[in-house]
């Protein structure tokens, strides 16, 4: 059994929005990339027999896929972090919770951890942005515009063309003031970086990585999962699901 719930996290009514899967807890929250959305992207995953049972929340952070797009959020990673911690709370009534997340949700994340510790009990982070990335180098191409030409003079429908029609089809469900923001911070990062945070913390925690890049971490519980891209969810959801299954157990 699934539903459609949401929970207010800005005083100006703004809510994030989620798919509940009912089951067991501790419960899961599963969060996205740039641009992406959760159920699109977890949904066979959390339905595999490794995963099944479980208490599993889908979210969307604000400004992406049915959440809200408040046009005057400034959409740091601090900001995703805190206004998630607030939806989490929400949902899961004040008690911790195991977090997935990918790519700059994995770094939002690693963010929500530092700064709320209490709400995190274990941490899974699929192929997460740990560093700064130049912005010409970055997937969406986005950090080539100012917010301007994205907004008004044609980089988001470019950006749309040049990722492809998987990405682009979440991507468009983007506020487009919250994807510019979102992508221009990630790159910028935080302070410490999130390699950093997550050095400090103290929860146990799990990093996949597609196989065979370079580990990203040399020490911790660090999974090359192979035959898979970025979106290992999506390319590996027998390996993805096992090694989660195991990282939360």
């Amino acid at each position: 059994m699934s539903a459609l719930k949401s929970a207010q996290v800005l005083p100006d009514g703004s809510a994030i929005r989620y798919i509940e899967i009912v089951g067991k807890g501790p419960s899961r929250v599963f969060v996205h990339g740039l641009g992406a959305s959760s159920a699109p992207y977890y949904a066979a995953a959390v339905s595999h027999p490794a995963l099944a049972g479980h208490r599993s929340l889908l979210m969307d952070m604000l400004g992406f896929g049915i959440s809200d797009r408040p046009a005057d959020f400034a959409y740091t990673l601090e900001d995703h972090a805190d206004v998630l911690a607030t939806a989490i709370t929400a949902a899961a009534d004040g008690q911790h919770v195991d977090l997935i997340a990918h790519s700059m949700g994995g770094a939002v994340a690693i963010v929500l951890a530092h700064r709320h510790p209490h709400l995190v009990r274990r941490l899974v982070l699929v192929d997460a942005n740990l560093d700064p990335v130049p912005p010409h180098v970055s997937g969406s191409g986005i950090g080539r515009y100012t917010e301007q030409q994205f907004l008004d003079e044609g980089g988001r429908a470019e950006t749309l063309d040049r990722v492809g029609p998987q990405w682009a089809a979440t991507m468009r469900l983007a506020g487009p003031v919250a994807l510019y923001r979102s992508a221009i911070h990630l790159y910028a990062g935080t302070r410490p970086t999130m390699r950093a945070m997550l050095g400090q913390l103290t929860i146990p925690w799990t990093f996949l990585y597609p196989e065979p890049e370079q580990a990203p971490l040399s020490s911790g519980d660090v999974v090359a999962v192979p035959d898979t891209g970025h979106n290992i969810m999506l390319d590996n959801i027998d390996v993805f699901a096992r090694e989660t299954a195991r990282a939360l157990s």
